[in-house]
């Protein structure tokens, strides 16, 4: 049968079930294939096959769709291996300090102590190869160190595309909704902000602010002592407070609810969101254990929203939180699978105490889970930043008992704080540094900020096949 048999809008409609082989098989076999797969076979499988990449968008938007398809391939397939580059981005901080990053598609930030390290995301060499993140400026929040005025969270927030504005918490208590001024070319001291630029949100009292979370033009910020703030991203914020009363970690913002991790019997409360307002009993617990007869006190450190193509849809019900006891669990709000009963909790909310529909650990490091990010190759990955030898664990939720885990550059003997993953890079912070591993194709030395000492000073190891990244140990979860 002639290709041209068929009007091309039905041609077109077939692409739309065709994988990444398919589509370049059929573009082989003549030119009106080639010409249907270029215009329009490889834009259809972008927009059925999204991956979440902060620091691709200003380089992939210079591509156009077969370089896209060909830079994801490569990237899932390096996933696979797993092949990445790992490089510390900055050198070692002078004491051990609890960093927590944040990111927007402009620049990745490391806030440490009372500094945000800015590092902006630039071009690619050739299109199709990982673009290059560089060191831009460092700017510090109090001109005297102190450690109540110590950096304990940070989140960037929608300003129309400039990607400067920020919200950022305190030790103190202290929350300030911050402009970044632009950094000036030659500048090499830290870049003080200045009170004009700072919106002070005085919520929290005393109590460090240890979380903050957003979603379009809301806020939920969160003290140690329980104190959730919702408030929204504007001159008048007219914040709503909810009071959990017990010690809490972290809270999770998206479109129609709030998650809110804490210390207790019930460590991961989910309040549903309706008419700009959070409700203030919550509609579910999420737990932890299956059993019901053996309940033990717990806490959450990491929640994350679910992976953009894991094989149960990219739904907001899905909920993946880190938690004390190593395990890093999915939740998902549909699902049936409730506990009876929690011995020591007599109230309960209207959805019950819905189990874990997958549970994952590293059955070699018994450690807590500081952090959880979701994203990685093919949209299926879970990464969580563990609590000792720099180690962070990664997940295929298509076969997670396949799980592996690595010790980030530098093999610092620190908790991995905060974890960002994207399609092809993973941001990772421990206490001496940032770092990334990096499973783009294309990686070249000037991809990477410059280290400022030789890397034996820097207790780098040896340079990997690549020669561009360092060594790092990786073992696997399965047991023999």
């Amino acid at each position: 049968m002639l290709a041209d048999a068929l009007p091309s809008d039905i041609w077109i409609s077939v692409l739309h079930y065709l994988s990444v082989e398919e589509l370049a098989h059929i573009s082989q076999t003549s030119r009106y294939f080639h010409a249907l797969v270029s215009e329009y076979g490889w834009k259809t499988y972008l927009k059925a096959n999204p991956r979440d990449t902060w620091s691709l968008s200003r380089a992939s938007y210079k591509w156009n769709a077969y370089d896209q398809v060909r830079y994801n391939t490569t990237t899932d397939h390096n996933w696979t291996l797993p092949s990445f580059v790992a490089r510390p981005l900055a050198s070692k901080w002078s004491g051990k300090l609890q960093p927590v990053l944040s990111i927007n598609k402009s620049r990745l930030l490391v806030a440490a102590a009372n500094h945000i390290y800015s590092y902006t995301f630039g071009r690619s060499a050739a299109p199709g190869a990982s673009p290059s993140i560089q060191f831009e400026c460092a700017y510090t929040t109090n001109k005297v160190l102190q450690a109540t005025r110590d950096i304990t969270s940070i989140r960037c927030v929608p300003d129309g595309g400039y990607d400067r504005t920020v919200y950022v918490g305190y030790a103190d208590g202290s929350l300030e909704r911050v402009v970044l001024p632009a950094c000036k070319p030659g500048n090499e001291g830290p870049i003080h902000i200045e009170s004009s630029l700072r919106e002070k949100r005085p919520y929290h009292g005393d109590d460090a602010v240890v979380s903050i979370s957003s979603h379009g033009d809301h806020v939920l910020s969160l003290s140690s002592s329980g104190t959730a703030v919702f408030s929204t991203n504007s001159a008048n914020p007219s914040p709503q407070f909810l009071d959990m009363g017990v010690r809490s970690w972290v809270a999770h913002l998206s479109h129609r609810q709030a998650i809110l991790g804490t210390s207790s019997l019930t460590p991961l409360a989910v309040h549903g969101i309706h008419e700009s307002h959070i409700s203030e009993k919550p509609s579910h617990f999420l737990t932890n254990s299956t059993h019901d007869d053996h309940p033990r006190a717990s806490a959450v450190y990491g929640i994350c929203g679910t992976p953009p193509s894991a094989p149960w849809g990219g739904s907001e019900q899905v909920i993946i939180s880190g938690w004390y006891d190593g395990v890093v669990n999915v939740h998902d709000l549909r699902s049936s699978r409730r506990a009876h009963r929690i011995p020591g909790v007599t109230s309960y909310p209207a959805g019950g105490a819905l189990y874990p529909v997958m549970s994952m650990c590293d059955p070699w490091l018994f450690e807590p889970v500081y952090d959880v990010s979701s994203g990685g190759g093919g949209g299926c990955h879970i990464a969580a930043g563990t609590a000792r030898h720099s180690v962070v664990a990664f997940w295929d939720v298509r076969a997670a008992n396949k799980g592996w885990s690595v010790h980030g550059p530098g093999n610092d003997s620190s908790p991995v704080y905060s974890v960002i993953l994207e399609s092809s890079r993973l941001f990772g912070a421990t206490q001496s540094r940032p770092f990334v591993l990096d499973f783009g194709p294309g990686a070249r030395e000037e991809t990477y900020p410059k280290l400022t000492r030789p890397p034996r000073e820097e207790g780098l190891k040896r340079r990997d096949s690549s020669g561009v990244g360092f060594y790092c140990t990786r073992y696997g979860h399965s047991r023999p």
